[in-house]
């Protein structure tokens, strides 16, 4: 396992781009920890994950660290595709798991963000795709478009697209797990 407090995960991209997006607003209801929190909360993640690759006899390289004001968890190697899931399902389960895991030794909700393999890098370009895409039809329709059912993560991703683009907004409708947005003209 490995530790590193960064404030920007990688170089030459943006915070986002990098795998470090909220999942949720920033003012969830949890506090502002201090940078020492953060990593400590990461740290106790990282111990969780670690405990549960051992019990699935996986192997996987564990990267600890704090970006974007939030303690992230990354788990990278190969064959790690099953704690991903389907559309990212079962890494959803993971990173409450670890939370909670989180919450348990402290006392206090964290704001974990877990990424196994890269998948959130990955499936944050996937929807800046489909967030462009939607965009270029409600330019061309002039009416509002309605995407798929997506996770709060997956939202966020397509919210920050939208929200970068003059003349169209977006909404979240519905309740979860089928929570959608739709995107329309400003």
């Amino acid at each position: 396992m490995t530790a590193r407090p960064v404030e920007d995960v990688a170089s030459g991209e943006s915070k986002q781009a990098a795998g470090a997006a909220v999942d949720e607003p920033a003012d969830a209801g949890i506090d502002a920890a201090t940078e020492e929190e953060l990593f400590q909360q990461s740290e106790i993640a990282a111990d969780y994950v670690e405990g549960l690759l051992d019990v699935l006899d996986m192997d996987g390289d564990i990267d600890e660290l704090v970006a974007n004001g939030r303690p992230v968890v990354e788990v990278v190697g190969g064959k790690l595709q099953a704690l991903v899931g389907p559309r990212g399902a079962t890494l959803e389960a993971l990173q409450d798991l670890a939370r909670l895991a989180i919450f348990r030794r402290t006392g206090e909700p964290s704001r974990l963000l877990l990424d196994v393999g890269g998948y959130r890098a990955a499936r944050r370009a996937e929807l800046a795709a489909v967030a462009r895409n939607a965009i270029e039809r409600v330019r061309e329709h002039g009416e509002p478009v309605r995407l798929e059912p997506m996770t709060a993560f997956e939202r966020k991703c397509v919210h920050d697209v939208v929200n970068a683009t003059e003349g169209v907004v977006s909404e979240s409708h519905g309740e979860e797990p089928n929570r959608r947005i739709v995107v329309r003209p400003a």
